[in-house]
């Protein structure tokens, strides 16, 4: 009987510390969580500022400009010029939503801005993805040494784009 109940004594000491070491484990996790949210909000700050296309055709010159409007968005707009006039503009906000980020590009002759979900961010790097059109399907940005680069693409094509940091 001694014997039992020591056993017994036992296992419920093992089974509370194991108890202890989980929640501890998960408040790290979630401590973790927390502290990746937060810098993956900070990463996205490399995008702000005035960005000009290096890689244009001849004659053109096409912009891109992004400000930090909160720590859950950001907002862009891109527009290309020629012979001093606007010949395309578009919005773009990124806004994070329950953990989410969602790009979306609205062109000025449309209702309602096309989405793209985010489904990968790394430290400088992000894609978005939307497989319901047709082009692009995906948006990816990243920074290269002191360059911003883009590529817009579906399985069939890729545009790239190089832009500098306009001073």
């Amino acid at each position: 009987m001694k014997g039992t109940f020591i056993l017994l004594t036992s296992i419920l000491v093992l089974s509370c510390n194991q108890n202890t070491k989980t929640n501890q484990d998960e408040n790290s996790e979630t401590e973790s969580n927390t502290k990746i949210k937060t810098e993956i909000t900070e990463n996205l700050d490399w995008l702000t500022g005035n960005w000009k296309r290096r890689n244009e055709e001849a004659g053109k010159e096409t912009f891109e400009n992004w400000e930090k409007i909160s720590p859950n968005e950001y907002s862009g707009i891109g527009f290309s010029m020629q012979k001093g006039d606007t010949i395309s503009q578009e919005k773009m906000d990124i806004i994070q939503t329950n953990g989410k980020w969602t790009l979306f590009v609205k062109m000025p002759n449309e209702k309602q801005a096309t989405t793209f979900e985010m489904t990968e961010l790394k430290n400088n790097e992000f894609t978005c993805s939307n497989d319901s059109i047709d082009f692009p399907k995906k948006i990816r940005y990243w920074i290269e040494g002191d360059k911003m680069k883009a590529k817009i693409s579906n399985d069939e094509m890729e545009i790239p784009f190089e832009f500098e940091k306009v001073k």
